[in-house]
């Protein structure tokens, strides 16, 4: 019962017909990721790279593809993971169904990770630059392990004990990385390396992190799931994998993944108060656009263990739906029960992976206090709206809808057609918006006001339906003048091209370069757009009335193409909550402030358009996809894979 290896793993999923072997020659740069897209996209099977141009290790992908081939990993274990997550949230329960929880604590007793002399990870040794190169998209920085296991210890409290494991993107070269020796660190807030960076620097000692690659896929999830307070990454991960997670003793070093593939140690290096920090990026993120370079922790690099018979896993991420969606389904089934007993009143939460994770939550909360008003109005659901905003890395939500689970018929949360219906058939402009502003966002978000910097919108509703949504253009739809081309994107929602906002006009590549240039010119399309932007929010709202036939809309988005927009709800997601800052994008058909709270009589409007200080959006290289379709024509190596 579960896997000791990584290449254990492939061969099961071969042996399920969830795996396909390449044998022609694949380049790590650009190649490899293209095709993982496609056959993503079209559902396919894991993919196993065994001829890496010029690299002596093969490489693996597309493992969690999709929700069927992650339960078929997980199959032994599955259920007995979630029983122990049941259990940490209650522990009465197994005095309650004591059948149900009969094989928790042999589950338990595998939880605690083995410590042990060596391992496989310690039969050889590499330097980076022989790595495979893994390079995503046309405008990367430089190679990136896309699936790393980034382990540290508290220097406080060293130990297995207080370790924690993370995936924190890793650039291998590139930029001003000194080859085979350093490599970017990149974490974002709200991330525990952090407080272990913290306690080193504290002690005046660089931090100790060991990167891992490879090994057991329970590894991988346990690195990105959101578990119960004292739960450890490294117990979890041994539950669901279903053996103890060896961890082999390394002199003077800290203890490093047995079973792994790769491991790559090495120190985050201080200089007196501050983290030696060198340009990490671009790097084309899950938001659907890049992230481009800045300053991050550099690791410097003492040894490169590697298997005999390495394999290098790897994952693509782009715009949604992408491999990391089934992270999210993942990390939903096992975790969702957890939310009620963290958040008094919060019957769920749903980051909406189709606009990007954190830019949209959807969440269901409840009004139980008062159930004697006779006026229905949001209260402790704005309560709940805080708590869930002030929850790790839920704070780092840019939109929160939250709506009463009480209402008829009660709003589903995945369902998010319906529960956008829901909220906007209830929601009162002039009172249920609720603004924070001057605060922190996703780190990858470049909507804001600057690196990690930006606002929120809490959007509450509760009570019977009040507002009918429009399905349809009226005849007599007056639009002011440079706005046009109105198309319905949802229910109540409408999409108007806007007057388009100037081209960014830096030299992308040049700001790579030198990111304080890139930092520089990111203000300055800031202060060009906001002006621009502002004018024509502005503009919009007061010219129209909520009595005018485009009040039988309730949200009106003002993006560059309306017709992309309205063509689904990916696209309507994507491009209104990517490319909107709240405080900054959002306006109002007869709109208000009293007593510094801001709404409006009539509908609700967002600038969602391209502004100049946006990232860049990812494209593919026009040679590169023409390879790959090439390779996947009659005979060739992806013959029937797209």
């Amino acid at each position: 019962m579960g896997y000791h290896s990584l290449r254990h793993c492939l061969t099961d999923l071969e042996r399920h017909d969830h795996l396909r072997r390449i044998d022609a020659p694949v380049d790590a740069y650009l190649e490899a990721a293209a095709i993982h897209r496609r056959v993503y996209a079209a559902g396919g099977p894991a993919l196993w790279f065994e001829n890496v141009a010029g690299c002596r290790f093969s490489m693996a992908s597309n493992l969690f593809g999709t929700l069927e081939r992650s339960r078929l990993m997980f199959r032994d274990t599955y259920e007995t993971v979630q029983r122990l997550v049941e259990l940490k949230i209650d522990p009465t329960r197994a005095l309650r169904s004591p059948l149900r929880y009969a094989g928790a604590p042999l589950a338990a007793l595998r939880t605690l990770p083995k410590p042990v002399r060596s391992g496989p990870v310690m039969e050889s040794e590499a330097h980076l630059s022989e790595l495979p190169q893994m390079t995503s998209w046309p405008r990367d920085g430089g190679p990136f392990v896309t699936l790393p296991i980034v382990y540290s210890e508290d220097p406080d409290a060293p130990g297995l004990k207080r370790s924690n494991i993370g995936m924190y993107r890793i650039q291998l070269a590139g930029a001003e990385y000194e080859t085979d020796h350093e490599v970017g660190l990149h974490y974002q807030l709200h991330r525990s390396i952090g407080v272990h960076q913290a306690a080193a620097m504290r002690r005046g000692e660089p931090l100790k992190v060991n990167v891992f690659v490879g090994g057991t896929p329970a590894m991988n999830l346990s690195a990105v799931m959101p578990l119960p307070e004292g739960m450890s990454e490294l117990t979890f991960a041994g539950a669901l994998g279903g053996r103890r997670i060896r961890m082999a003793k390394r002199p003077g070093g800290l203890p490093v993944y047995a079973d792994a593939d790769f491991a790559i140690c090495g120190e985050v290096i201080h200089d007196g108060d501050a983290a030696l920090m060198k340009p990490e990026g671009p790097f084309g993120d899950h938001l659907g656009y890049y992230s481009l370079a800045h300053p991050f922790p550099v690791l410097r690099v003492e040894k490169v263990y590697c298997r005999a018979n390495a394999i290098w896993p790897f994952t693509v991420v782009g715009r949604p739906p992408q491999e990391d969606t089934a992270f999210g389904e993942l990390i939903h089934d096992l975790t969702g029960p957890v939310i009620p007993t963290v958040l008094p009143g919060v019957r769920g939460v749903h980051a909406v992976d189709a606009a990007g994770v954190h830019p949209l939550l959807l969440a269901v909360g409840s009004e139980r206090y008062m159930p004697f008003m006779q006026e229905t109005r949001p209260q402790e659901l704005l309560t709940q709206a805080c708590a869930i905003l002030g929850q790790g890395q839920l704070s780092l939500a840019k939109y929160l809808f939250i709506a009463n689970g009480d209402d008829k018929p009660a709003p589903d949360l995945h369902d998010i057609r319906a529960f956008l219906g829901h909220v906007l058939e209830r929601a009162d402009w002039s009172r249920d918006l609720h603004f924070h502003t001057e605060t922190t966002i996703d780190t990858l978000d470049y909507s804001g006001d600057g690196l990690n910097a930006g606002s929120k919108l809490v959007v509450a509703a509760c009570g019977p339906a009040r507002f009918e949504l429009a399905t349809e253009l009226p005849s007599d739809l007056r639009l002011p003048d440079g706005f046009a081309d109105p198309r319905v994107a949802l229910p109540g929602v409408l999409a108007v091209r806007a007057p388009r906002l100037p081209e960014p006009t830096f030299d992308y590549d040049a700001s790579r370069r030198d990111p304080a240039l890139g930092a520089a010119v990111e203000r300055a399309g800031l202060a060009r757009s906001e002006s621009q932007s502002a004018a024509d929010l502005r503009r919009f709202g007061e010219s129209l009335t909520a009595a005018e036939p485009i009040g039988r809309f309730r949200l009106v988005v003002l993006c560059d193409d309306p017709a992309f927009v309205a063509e689904s709800l990916g696209n309507f997601l994507w491009v209104t909550f990517t490319r909107s800052n709240p405080a900054a994008d959002i306006g109002g058909v007869e709109a208000f402030t009293h007593q510094k709270h801001w709404g409006c009589r009539g509908s609700l409007v967002i600038d969602a358009r391209t502004k100049p200080h946006h990232a860049p959006v990812l494209e593919e290289d026009p040679e590169v996809s023409a390879r790959v379709e090439a390779m996947a024509g009659p005979g060739g190596p992806l013959a029937g894979l797209l």
